[in-house]
């Protein structure tokens, strides 16, 4: 299992970012929130441009807002894997995923804990990435949607079915008691449970 880290709690990021980097997690998760999307608005790409300077991990970025088209290019130029937004933005989903991968960087959708799964089909062979969210976008530190543990299996068995190779990776309320509901993920994204922690690398090991 890969592990995928958070510092949407964080409090001092700097000091977190530079934890992070002594530790083997394997991705360094960005929440990029407009407050149109979701209520919650994150800190703007000038400020989160300079997190190089702290962690030489590679970037997931989430992008919960109305509007990818202006934000894929800002996050393209840092060091990002992927790139996801959601399934449920009301634009061309396909222009927005092939934008993606122009850039050479990997593409993918994340689907909210009420859609439902077959809404992923018409993108199937666009994605690299099913970003399941097993709390509702737009919030830190909420509990685990117990119904998500199916929803997991039903996005592998959608994946097997059309001979999909993206990864799934799970994101909300990850934790050790809750890691055993997502064994059949690839990735999971935990924020809280290791930013509010002493050790980072501790909480990143029990999520393997």
């Amino acid at each position: 299992m890969k592990v995928s880290a958070s510092f949407l709690s964080s409090r001092d990021l700097v000091k977190d970012l530079r934890a992070l980097d002594l530790t083997d997690v394997d991705y360094i998760h960005l929440d990029i929130m407009d407050g149109k999307f979701v209520n919650n608005k994150t800190m703007p790409y000038s400020e989160l441009k300079n997190i190089y300077k702290y962690t030489s991990k590679r970037l997931d970025v989430h992008l919960m807002v109305e509007d990818p088209e202006k934000y894929i290019p800002l996050y393209a130029t840092l060091n990002t894997e992927y790139i996801v937004f959601h399934v449920e933005v009301d634009k061309d989903i396909t222009k927005l995923l092939k934008m993606i991968k122009q850039y050479g960087i990997k593409a993918g959708l994340s689907i909210k804990p009420n859609t439902k799964v077959n809404e992923l089909v018409p993108y199937l062979p666009y994605l690299d990435m099913v970003l399941v969210m097993s709390v509702e976008p737009g919030k830190g530190g909420q509990a685990f949607i117990e119904e998500s543990e199916e929803k997991i299996k039903e996005v592998r068995e959608l994946l097997k079915a059309y001979n999909i190779p993206a990864v799934i990776n799970v994101d909300g309320g990850v934790n050790d008691n809750t890691i055993s509901k997502c064994r059949d993920a690839d990735i999971v994204t935990a924020g809280s449970y290791i930013i509010g922690s002493d050790n980072f690398q501790t909480k990143i090991s029990s999520l393997r």
